[in-house]
């Protein structure tokens, strides 16, 4: 019998079937219409490819009064099809079972026509081969939809029945909506999966670059300290000296940016403490003791800048206040307020000099000081303790609008 003969027999018996119940097909359709709004409920949330293959299957398979249904994953470099998700199958076969790709099944036969295949008589089926697995569940009937994804075939939704009532066009309209839907969803987790390869590998040029810099900034920074160490002038090399801080305060932010995951946020407190351990090595006469808050995210700039201002007060303090064997700057970091947090310096040293106004504010660490508090938008104010003095920044979380 040739296939365009078989299709008219077979609507005869659709129709043959459904008139000795009327409403019994009607009330299929509806609840064909009901599943495919599910599932593209389901798929629009997001659901997993796996959950979403999974529901397909089992509401396929409802709609369709089937027994069976399964989901045939396209193995090309095998021509073989993997059975990735299934209802109605004996352990076993999910996961694990194969089929040929090829006329060796009905899914192949689809694959290769690029249309819908109905059989509903795979005992008497010339078109293609009935497989062991269909056999061994005494499968009499199956119906097959090309799975697209990403552009190409992604595989086979398949139903299969051992009862003798036939599938029909009607079917065939329902099975590929449920096939399109769970296309979309597998088009949508290639996509993302893209978008992860290309973000993981933006985020590893970036550490690296970060690596990169921060090695490029210590050489210079190494250089100044060279610099400053074969200076004949001693105020030379003192600002040398400074300058090279400057330059680690600026490194430790980029070496901080190469170990986390966020290249435009980070924790301010480990920064500074961080920054501060270098300092406590490079600045021999003191001991720079810090107490930080961890937890307190703010943009990277913001950070860059907050620690060049700790870096400043360091120095002034050990300039002014660590003249003994054991002068102790303390670096605090916490919140402050809902919007804010503060940072402060504080030494225990002899105090500054009553003239550091007159003498230091026309300097550039004073300068800098000054400058970047303005940016940050943030308050300083400076406290004389018996010993030693204080500074304290209150400094905005995020910048004002």
């Amino acid at each position: 019998m040739s296939a365009p003969n078989e299709r008219e027999n077979e609507k005869i018996k659709s129709k043959a079937a459904e008139g000795c119940d009327p409403s019994r097909g009607l009330q299929q359709r509806i609840r064909q219409q009901e599943i495919l709004a599910e599932l593209g409920v389901s798929a629009l949330q997001g659901a997993s490819l796996d959950q979403l293959a999974n529901d397909t299957v089992r509401l396929t398979a409802q709609g369709l009064d089937a027994e069976f249904c399964k989901v045939l994953e396209l193995i090309a470099s095998e021509n073989l099809f993997l059975v990735r998700a299934g209802v109605g199958w004996s352990r076993g076969v999910v996961g694990v079972a194969k089929i040929g790709a090829d006329l060796d099944s009905p899914a192949g036969y689809a694959l290769l026509s690029g249309k819908p295949v109905i059989s509903n008589h795979l005992e008497s089926e010339t078109r293609f081969k009935t497989p062991q697995l269909l056999r061994q569940h005494g499968v009499c009937r199956a119906m097959n939809v090309i799975l697209q994804g990403d552009g190409k075939p992604y595989g086979v939704l398949e139903v299969d029945s051992r009862s003798q009532t036939v599938f029909v066009e009607q079917d065939i309209a329902f099975l590929q909506g449920a096939a399109n839907i769970l296309g979309m969803a597998i088009e949508r987790e290639h996509e993302e999966h893209k978008l992860r390869t290309a973000l993981a590998r933006n985020e590893a040029l970036l550490k690296e670059m970060n690596h990169r810099v921060k090695n490029s900034l210590a050489i210079v920074g190494g250089m100044l300290r060279l610099q400053a160490h074969d200076a004949e002038d001693g105020r030379a090399g003192e600002l040398l000296n400074k300058a090279s801080h400057r330059v680690d305060a600026i490194a430790k932010a980029h070496d901080q940016l190469s170990r986390g995951l966020d290249v435009e946020r980070m924790d301010v407190g480990k920064y500074i403490e961080a920054l501060c351990h270098d300092l406590d090595e490079s600045v021999a006469q003191c001991d720079v003791r810090t107490e930080v808050e961890e937890g307190i995210i703010i943009a990277t700039d913001r950070a860059v800048s907050t620690a060049l201002i700790v870096n400043e007060l360091i120095a002034n303090a050990a300039k002014y206040a660590c003249e003994g064997p054991s002068g102790i700057i303390a670096v605090k970091v916490a919140r402050d307020e809902e919007n804010s947090f503060i940072v402060s310096v504080r030494d225990e040293g002899a105090g500054m000099p009553d003239d550091i106004d007159s003498r230091d504010r026309r300097g550039l660490g004073m300068r800098i000081i000054e400058s970047f508090t303005r940016q940050l938008e943030a308050t300083i104010e400076v406290k004389k303790h018996d010993p030693g003095a204080e500074f304290t920044i209150s400094i905005p979380l995020q910048a004002p609008s």
